[in-house]
């Protein structure tokens, strides 16, 4: 299900590291399926709290994301389609 717009939220990809903020919605329609099942894995859901923290060297691809309690690497474009609202 797509979210509907809301101008207080971003992408994932394009929060600040070290911004920690909530997973406000998630666009499942972006990924496909093997995609959306590894981000689920990963405890991706509404509410959960993400931090990003690193970069990868090249293309800035993979980000090292913390998710609640664990640190995840994921690709740019997974987390585009991710949004969610800065808590700090």
């Amino acid at each position: 299900m797509n979210a509907p717009f809301q101008p207080d939220l971003v992408s994932l990809d394009q929060l600040k590291l070290g911004t920690r903020a909530v997973v406000a919605a998630i666009d499942w329609a972006m990924l496909d399926e093997g995609e959306a099942c590894r981000l689920k894995h990963f405890g991706f859901d509404e509410g959960v709290a993400v931090e990003p923290l690193h970069l990868g060297p090249f293309g800035r691809d993979p980000i090292a994301i913390r998710v609640g309690r664990m640190t995840v690497a994921i690709r740019r474009a997974h987390a585009r389609a991710v949004r969610v609202v800065s808590t700090a």
